[in-house]
């Protein structure tokens, strides 16, 4: 939409990656012209987060603060420590500016003009959009782009390709010896089979599992990556015949069935049950089965829905600015 490529727009975080990056793959998709501005993620006011004030060091009077400068038409924002930054920029301009927050406020529906939450939250409204799955950054064109010019460190893998995507301890679950035990030995599997494994960890990952997928991938002839060089992530997913994903991150199982390929869940005991949903969903559209050691014949359309939940705020948007300030 003409006026909404012309918008100015913020994307408020306090930084965490998952956050960050669901606001950016929207924006992008978008063709927004955006400003990252990051709010504090510690100290008593990220604690009062979601219902207390911003920080006053943050404020649009404070050179540099996370509010300075000239307010957007747009504001995308995620993370409960972005809520109260958000609520002094509906504020400070009358409605002005347009609001959009993904995941669930925890403040109600009404807390922005826009908000896009997962199926399986429990948050609805008539301003709030709903999905299977969560928006992400890796869009069929990266996935294109990676397969027409292979990351030579895995285009040299022999052998069948298999990305696995393992995460890390969370507050709500943590990894148990027998977890990692089993995890390795699976993947051990896969390797006997003839495939090669190209690993990428997580900052969550626990130290002895992170050791082990390590030395599994240099004995068996695969590929991990070890945070030095070109960041493989998107490369990884292009070029899997199938995707092993662990089931602590709802938003790397997002990514994985965004490619098409067979997405094989490892699950862990304590799974968020919210989650679980997610999951069950993707199994019945035939994206996703339980990873056991075996590869998996699926065949489905990929599953993407960061244009579906761009394409939604860019009508909520309009529908907004045909209709004036509320």
């Amino acid at each position: 939409m003409p006026e909404l490529a012309r918008a100015r727009a913020w994307i408020v975080t306090d930084g965490k990656a998952g956050d960050e990056n669901q606001c950016v793959g929207i924006a992008e998709t978008l063709g927004l012209d955006f400003e990252i501005r990051q709010v504090p993620a510690s100290g008593p006011f990220g604690w009062m987060a979601p219902w207390g004030p911003i920080d006053p060091r943050e404020g649009p009077r404070r050179r540099g603060g996370a509010l300075s400068g000239p307010y957007p038409d747009l504001l995308i924002a995620s993370g409960r420590r972005s809520v109260p930054y958000l609520r002094a920029v509906r504020r400070a301009t009358d409605g002005r500016t347009f609001t959009a927050f993904l995941k669930d406020p925890r403040t109600g529906a009404d807390s922005a003009d826009f908000i896009w939450v997962p199926d399986y939250d429990d948050l609805r409204g008539p301003n709030v959009f709903t999905t299977l799955t969560a928006p992400h950054l890796v869009t069929a064109a990266r996935l294109a782009a990676a397969r027409a010019r292979p990351d030579p460190r895995l285009a040299r893998l022999d052998g069948p390709r298999v990305a696995v995507l393992v995460g890390g301890d969370s507050r709500h679950l943590s990894y148990r010896k027998t977890d990692m035990a089993r995890l390795v030995e699976d993947l051990r599997g896969l390797a006997q089979q003839g495939c090669r494994l190209m690993v990428t960890i997580s900052r969550r990952t626990p130290n002895p599992l992170r050791d082990a997928v390590k030395a599994l991938a240099a004995e068996t002839g695969g590929f991990l990556w070890d945070g030095t060089g070109d960041n493989p992530y998107v490369a990884m997913l292009a070029l899997a015949e199938a995707i092993v994903v662990t089931s602590d991150s709802a938003n790397m199982v997002s990514e994985a069935v965004s490619t098409g390929a067979p997405v094989l869940l490892f699950d862990l005991p304590r799974t968020y049950i919210r989650h679980r949903r997610m999951f069950a969903g993707l199994a019945i559209a035939g994206a996703l089965r339980p990873f056991t050691g075996q590869l998996a014949d699926l065949s489905y359309k990929p599953i993407d829905a960061t244009p579906v939940i761009a394409q939604a705020l860019a009508d909520a948007y309009a529908a907004r600015r045909a209709a004036g300030p509320a």
